[in-house]
């Protein structure tokens, strides 16, 4: 199989919640979802005292408009918030869902703070 086949294959495989896992890897610094065992997608963040940074979402090509980055941003979003934590949207991908996402307003700080 192309890569290109095997991009479209992936995409076209039905995902359900039971077949992704979202896991904190604090000896890495991010958060990852796994696809059976498979990095799917990553948001990295770096810790600081009170407050937890976002530096940086991606999600593999082949994993792209599933809305997998999405359910990765609520996810670590809500983490954070669970742990009392400030959030500090250094990425892109973090802030602009923030933007979208009203109800975490109160825990969000800029990053020169």
């Amino acid at each position: 199989m192309t890569q290109p086949e095997h991009r479209a294959d992936m995409r076209s495989r039905a995902m359900t919640d039971d077949a992704l896992q979202i896991v904190r890897n604090e000896a890495r610094g991010r958060y990852e979802v796994l696809d059976e065992g498979r990095v799917a997608a990553v948001a990295m963040f770096r810790e600081e005292p009170g407050r937890v940074v976002f530096t940086h979402t991606v999600v593999k090509p082949e994993y792209e408009g599933r809305g997998i980055g999405s359910r990765l941003a609520r996810h670590v979003l809500d983490d954070a918030v669970a742990r009392g934590e400030e959030i500090v949207p250094e990425c892109p991908f973090i802030a602009a869902y923030l933007e979208r996402h009203p109800e975490y307003a109160d825990s969000v700080v800029r990053a020169d703070a």
